[in-house]
């Protein structure tokens, strides 16, 4: 029951990856009515909450748009740089609402950031450890992997309050100053709720993975 689960759950992930993409597109071909790009929405949101430092730069790659809280700059992809479509402003200003959790040092953000060294270490060698247990059939190594393991997945469900919090935050703005009308709040919240899918998707097939895991460990010492 716990492999089916788990192949349940990746299937489920992998609609998701399908979905955001497909509704990325979709609304991708929808000009907002106000015609601002992404890029203008962004620094209007970013300036309009004190963020006049933070920059916005260009990059290449579908989906790639992110906030770099090291470098304090929001990265927007091509499409989404110089569109101005519902997308593009979607998913511009959702970018911008994780600047805003990091001025405000929105805990959620915060823990997240203090949790990344680690996870980083623990993701990359948890693998291995689990391997070489199951190989050698060494409990102990199997555990110690289940534990480094299980740091991945407290950060994927971490970062799932951080989401949907910066969607709140970009689709508050967008109405409040005129980035949209409020007859494209739906488009809108389709798209940021698709994104939002994929996050959830991914914590789920961790979770269900840990736990096959623990199941496993603990039948194979019974």
């Amino acid at each position: 029951m716990m492999y089916l689960l788990v192949i349940i759950a990746f299937l489920f992930s992998l609609w998701a990856q399908f979905r955001v993409k497909g509704t990325f597109k979709k609304w991708s071909t929808v000009p907002n009515m106000n015609g601002i790009t992404g890029y203008t929405a962004a620094r209007r949101m970013l300036d309009s909450n004190g963020l006049n430092d933070v920059p916005i730069e260009s990059i290449p790659g579908a989906l790639s748009d992110h906030y770099d809280p090291i470098h304090r700059v929001v990265r927007l992809s091509e499409a989404v740089y110089h569109e101005s479509s519902i997308a593009a402003v979607s998913v511009a200003c959702h970018e911008v609402g994780h600047a805003i959790q990091h001025k405000e040092r929105y805990p959620m953000l915060s823990l997240r950031h203090r949790m990344f060294p680690v996870v980083n270490f623990a993701s990359s060698v948890a693998p291995f450890m689990l391997l070489a247990g199951f190989i050698f059939n060494y409990l102990n190594l199997v555990g110690l992997g289940i534990i480094f393991f299980s740091a991945a997945v407290a950060f994927q469900l971490v970062t799932l309050p951080v989401e949907f919090n910066a969607s709140n935050r970009a689709r508050g703005v967008m109405v409040q100053q005129g980035f949209i009308r409020n007859e494209e709040e739906r488009g809108v919240a389709k798209v940021l709720n698709a994104a939002a899918l994929t996050y959830v998707a991914a914590a789920l097939v961790s979770l269900l993975e840990l736990l096959r895991l623990v199941s496993v460990f603990f039948g194979n010492r019974n």
